[in-house]
C-alpha cells in the first residue's frame, strides 16, 4: 500500500522534481559522490534513483561506468532514461527496494540517497541489498537524520500530511538496521546542508554471520 502511495506521489512530482529540489539535489549528491569513492571498474546499483541525477553526476567523470538504477516511479525513471540515453551501459528498472530483480552477487557498490525514510520495511530492503552485493562490495546510504531538530519537526509534519512518508531515524537507529542486516559499518558521519537539513551517511560491507532472529 505504501509503495503505491509513493509511486503515485512521485509520478505526479516527476516533471518538476529536479527544478523544485535543485539546490538540495546538487549539494547532497555531490557530497555522496565524493564520499562513496566509486572506482571506474565498479558496477553500481542506485536504489531509489529518482530522475537519474546521481547517474548523470557519476557519468560526467567516467562515461563508461556501469550503473543500474531502480525506482518505483515510472515517470521519474522515464526522465532518468532520457538523461542517460547516450550511455548503453546504463539501465533503469521499475522495482521495489525490498524486491530487487537481480541475481545474487551482482554489484560492487550499492548507493541510496534521501530515500531510506520512505522504505516500508528498511530491514528487508537492506537484506535485499546485501543479497545482490558482491562479497567484497559496499553499500553507501545517505538519508535524513532525526538527530537534527529540523528533521524531528519535519518527521512529525510529514507523518500527518504526507501519506507516502514512513519515518526518519536517528543515526543510532540507522546503524542498528545495518547491523541487524549483517552489515559492518566502516565509515559513518552526520552532516548539515545549509541552515536546516541534517543528514547521515554510512558505508558498510557484508559481515560474516547471518542476521539474528530478533532483528527480523
Amino acid at each position: 500500500m505504501i509503495e503505491t502511495t509513493v509511486n503515485k506521489q512521485y509520478n505526479g512530482l516527476a516533471s518538476v522534481y529536479d527544478r523544485r529540489w535543485k539546490k538540495y539535489i546538487s549539494h547532497t549528491l555531490s557530497f555522496l559522490k565524493n564520499w562513496a569513492e566509486i572506482s571506474p571498474l565498479d558496477t553500481v546499483l542506485d536504489v531509489a534513483c529518482g530522475t537519474g541525477e546521481f547517474e548523470k553526476l557519476l557519468l560526467t567523470e567516467n562515461s563508461t561506468l556501469k550503473i543500474v538504477g531502480v525506482d518505483i516511479s515510472e515517470k521519474m525513471l522515464a526522465i532518468a532514461q532520457e538523461k542517460c540515453k547516450i550511455y548503453p551501459q546504463v539501465s533503469f528498472h521499475t522495482a521495489s527496494a525490498s524486491a530487487l530483480p537481480f541475481a545474487d552477487n551482482s554489484f560492487d557498490v550499492i548507493v541510496s540517497a534521501s530515500s531510506f525514510h520512505y522504505f516500508n520495511d528498511p530491514l528487508a530492503a537492506l537484506i535485499e541489498m546485501k543479497r545482490v552485493l558482491k562479497p567484497n562490495g559496499k553499500v553507501v546510504i545517505l538519508d535524513w537524520c532525526k538527530d537534527y531538530l529540523f528533521c524531528q519537526i519535519l518527521d512529525i509534519i510529514l507523518k500527518i500530511f504526507d501519506p507516502a512518508h514512513q519515518q526518519c531515524y536517528t543515526q543510532e537507529e540507522f546503524h542498528s538496521f545495518l547491523t541487524c542486516a549483517n552489515f559492518v559499518i566502516s565509515r559513518a558521519t552526520k552532516v548539515r546542508f545549509g541552515l536546516f537539513w541534517g543528514l547521515m551517511v554510512a558505508t558498510a560491507q557484508v559481515g560474516g554471520q547471518d542476521p539474528l532472529p530478533p532483528c527480523l
